[in-house]
């Protein structure tokens, strides 16, 4: 029921999405606008590894959280973005980053059950320190609008492909399962506190 409701949530996303991309074939600017937002979320392991820690929280809470998480997650980071075009600064964005994975993977690997509303608020925090640093870091010759649009699908998907792996190792069984989840959990939070220190 969970996973009907969330596919035709999502393919209602893309259909909103579909006619803004296409529309960005039409100049240039829009055309590259989407590239560059699509291609920024998925050429920074920082990013990657966030985005799908929180799907894998999602899935691990379960219920609402499989759309509420990474709705707030999008949405936030979409107000983080429009401060970064606009120069409005956030201070410590490269350190909220690497403490977003750090968090994420804890929580992970910890197995934590929090009010959906919570964990909701607690990665929407970090969203704003991932948007900026996708809209400060927008190309001049961009769309700002297209490159939003990119940078908020590529998001999605890195958060459904969180959730995907929560249900493909929970076919494992649910014990080994579990244990994968966690351990990756734990592997993350080690990676975000390798490139907190700046050895990543």
């Amino acid at each position: 029921m969970q996973m009907r409701r969330l596919s035709g949530t999502g393919a209602a996303a893309l259909l909103l999405l579909l006619p803004s991309a296409a529309s960005a074939h039409t100049g240039h600017g829009e055309t590259a606008g989407f590239f560059h937002g699509f291609a920024h979320p998925v050429g920074g392991l920082d990013h990657i590894l966030a985005m799908a820690l929180v799907g894998l929280l999602a899935w691990q809470v379960g219920g609402r959280a499989l759309y509420a998480v990474p709705a707030s997650f999008v949405l936030l980071m979409a107000t983080g973005g429009a401060l970064g075009v606009a120069g409005i600064g956030v201070p410590f964005v490269e350190i909220g980053i690497a403490l977003s994975i750090v968090v994420f993977g804890l929580a992970v690997a910890s197995g934590v059950r929090v009010p959906v509303a919570a964990m909701a608020a607690l990665v929407g925090l970090f969203a704003i320190f991932h948007g900026h640093a996708h809209g400060a870091e927008m190309p001049e010759d961009s769309a700002g609008l297209a490159y939003g649009i990119g940078f908020m699908l590529a998001t999605a998907l890195l958060h459904a492909a969180g959730i995907g792996l929560g249900f493909a190792l929970a076919q494992i069984g649910a014990a080994r399962g579990g244990l994968l989840v966690r351990t990756a959990g734990g592997g993350a939070a080690a990676l975000g506190l390798a490139i907190l220190a700046g050895v990543l």
